[in-house]
């Protein structure tokens, strides 16, 4: 019997410790003060450009929005995942319903380290884990410009999450395994300008990878497979490769890809659909420039064959 207290004591003693530990690491951080000193006024005329190239409205415009509506950024789109069900907020200038409130330092903090403004962790259906490579001046002139767009009042409903996603905590220690402010593919010095700021914007404001690379058990994107496609996130349907290798871009020359953007053609005359609609829709507002270094980026990255299931061929 004493050596039973003994050893429950001991459990005891070793699940408190636990805890302490895990609440200490699943703790959400803050920017330091030398990353906001980087803010600077911002300007909403470059903000325009990060707004498109973030694809904001793809996710926080009403569902079904079109024209000058998908400025109006209610959110209330569902994302169905194996997690649950996420539904983007209201980001707009709503004070109360949406982000008007916000300093520049807030939506620094969300979008840099995933950290709401009363302290709680988002969850990362919120792409803050691309997000966390961008520039902080960037941040200022997408706030710069997020003031210019019209408040809509309503809540967008809550997400819908059972145990343990629920419990946003845990999220912190997500962050230790996959939030990291460095570049997924790393290029030689001397590589051409074009394919650095296409680097730049596929993986940071972007966020390509999140949709277009392969997830491991707990949501995080495999990096050994980056942008080889991917099952969608609502488990039915895939998310093409897009890089040089089998089943990838290997016959699209940059060219084709920034016509596609542009467009949304393909080189064989198809039409984008899905979920890449939107996607391209903000693609075309970006600069002809811009276009030619995200092409350039993804004829530079690593090949991988596709990252997700081959198609069951028809039965004869």
């Amino acid at each position: 019997m004493r050596l039973l207290k003994k050893l429950v004591g001991a459990a005891l003693v070793l699940g408190v410790a636990g805890a302490v530990v895990g609440w200490f690491l699943s703790a959400p951080v803050r920017l330091d003060s030398e990353t906001l000193a980087q803010l600077g006024p911002g300007d909403a005329a470059r903000g325009k450009r990060i707004f498109y190239a973030g694809g904001c409205t793809s996710c926080h415009a009403k569902p079904g929005a079109q024209g000058d509506a998908r400025l109006q950024l209610a959110g209330g789109l569902e994302l169905k995942t194996p997690f649950g069900i996420f539904v983007p907020p209201n980001i707009s200038q709503d004070a109360t319903d949406g982000i008007g409130g916000w300093s520049v330092e807030d939506l620094a903090n969300a979008m840099l380290k995933g950290v709401s403004p009363s302290g709680e962790h988002f969850y990362p259906a919120f792409p803050y884990a691309s997000y966390a490579r961008m520039k902080p001046a960037d941040i200022a002139d997408l706030h710069a410009f997020l003031k210019t767009l019209p408040a809509v009042v309503g809540k967008a409903p809550p997400n819908s999450l059972g145990f343990p996603f629920n419990i946003r905590r845990g999220i912190g220690l997500w962050k230790r395994l996959y939030l990291s402010d460095q570049p997924v593919v790393s290029f030689p010095d001397g590589t051409p300008d074009p394919v650095m700021a296409g680097r730049y914007l596929v993986e940071g404001p972007g966020h390509c990878g999140e949709c277009h690379t392969p997830r491991d058990f707990a949501g995080g994107t495999r990096k050994s497979e980056w942008l080889a496609g991917a099952t969608a996130a609502e488990g039915s349907g895939i998310v093409p490769n897009i890089t040089s290798g089998e089943g990838g871009l290997s016959d699209w020359s940059e060219a084709d890809i920034a016509y596609f953007l542009e467009t949304g053609f393909t080189p064989d005359f198809d039409s984008v659909g899905g979920a890449m609609v939107d996607v391209q829709r903000n693609m075309a507002e970006l600069t002809p420039e811009d276009r030619a270094a995200i092409s350039a980026y993804l004829k530079a990255i690593p090949p991988h064959p596709s990252g997700y299931p081959a198609r069951k061929q028809p039965a004869n």
